[in-house]
């Protein structure tokens, strides 16, 4: 659930402090650090060649986080009917990433992606509209594409059942989590549709439900207005043709597929690799249980679960397995996650300063 904040005459991102952004790294380095220190080997370094062959995967594991952050930016584009230039788009999709790494992963950056956009421009219900349709478009891809891949492999190849013990209950552990998940984006998405295509002044009426909370109270009166914008805002989405919803699905598929094909070309730049498609799937179940972490960001459950998830794609001796794969948790994170703290931490100080700051005339 998105969390709509309007008519605030305060700043209303102050508990977003660039200080936070420690507390992943801390955590992240802490459960990759106790893991080395659990499993170390160190001859496992040995079956590990780095060469320009490695370089040039890691090159592409950063270009298809890249094509990621560009589809994303598209999106936002073609959802504003190019009301945002790219730069704006560029520091708002930024912000977001910044906001969802330092925020646990339950409430992620979602729930201030709409002061992001409103700040570079739009009123704050198309702001919200806009939010919400690419909550739908994500859940979207996800709900189609999971069942379609499934058919092309085995559920029993995806969660690994069937073998020792231990990595046995692991996976009934990730089955589970992975049809209560699907369940849930399917609802999500059902109820998004619902409200945004068809009732929109349903949607309005459990705006200002919420908004009735003690702790939103204050709110309420621009909660009110948002709702107003949301309804105008969800009949001109309504009413878009084939074409702009092809676009904004083609970003999303874009953006999603690029953001899971990192492992693989991480896996590409040391390993001989077959199962891409598995691995692929794999990383959406993984998405699911990083959903539900209490960590910013997901930070030291992602980590954990690349281990114990991926770890049988690694062809290496079972000594050498666990600080090789924990390793190459590391250098994922590196590439798909640390960067958008760095980023954020040099962006938003200087965007809060333009925006929420009031300069002397």
């Amino acid at each position: 659930m998105h969390k709509i904040v309007a008519g605030i005459g305060e700043n209303p991102l102050k508990k977003i402090k660039i200080r936070n952004a420690i507390y992943p790294i801390i955590i992240g380095l802490g459960v990759v650090g106790y893991i080395f220190y659990r499993k170390f080997n160190p001859n496992a370094f040995d079956v590990i060649t780095f060469s320009l062959w490695s370089v040039l995967w890691i090159f592409v594991a950063f270009c298809f986080m890249g094509l990621r952050d560009f589809g994303y930016m598209l999106r936002l584009r073609v959802l504003t009917e190019n009301m945002l230039s790219f730069r704006q788009s560029f520091r708002v999709i930024m912000l977001w990433e910044f906001s969802s790494a330092i925020l646990p992963s339950a409430f992620g950056g979602t729930m201030v992606a709409p002061i992001y956009i409103n700040k570079e421009g739009l009123n704050v219900g198309r702001s919200s509209a806009v939010v919400m349709i690419t909550s739908f478009l994500d859940e979207l891809y996800f709900i189609l594409v999971f069942p379609i891949l499934l058919i092309i492999i085995t559920p029993s190849a995806l969660f690994g059942l069937g073998t020792t013990t231990d990595i046995s209950q692991f996976s009934q552990d990730i089955f589970l989590f992975c049809i209560i998940g699907y369940f849930i984006k399917f609802v999500w998405t059902v109820m998004l549709s619902y409200g945004l295509f068809f009732n929109p002044r349903g949607l309005k009426w459990l705006l200002m439900w919420i908004f009735k909370l003690p702790i939103l109270r204050r709110w309420k009166h621009g909660a009110n207005r948002a709702g107003t914008d949301i309804i105008t805002s969800s009949i001109e989405f309504k009413n878009k043709p084939l074409g702009f919803w092809l676009k904004a699905f083609g970003t999303t598929f874009i953006s999603w597929t690029s953001r899971y094909c990192v492992v693989n070309a991480l896996l590409l730049a040391f390993f001989s690799v077959n199962n891409h498609v598995l691995i692929f799937v794999r990383q959406l179940a993984m998405s699911i249980i990083q959903l539900i972490s209490p960590t910013p960001g997901g930070s030291g459950s992602s980590e954990y679960i690349f281990t114990r998830y991926l770890g049988e794609f690694f062809p290496v001796d079972a000594a050498s397995l666990p600080t090789v794969v924990i390793a190459m948790a590391f250098l994922w994170r590196i590439v798909s996650y640390y960067p958008y703290l760095l980023i954020g931490a040099i962006i938003f100080p200087r965007w809060i300063n333009s925006k929420f700051v009031k300069k002397d005339l």
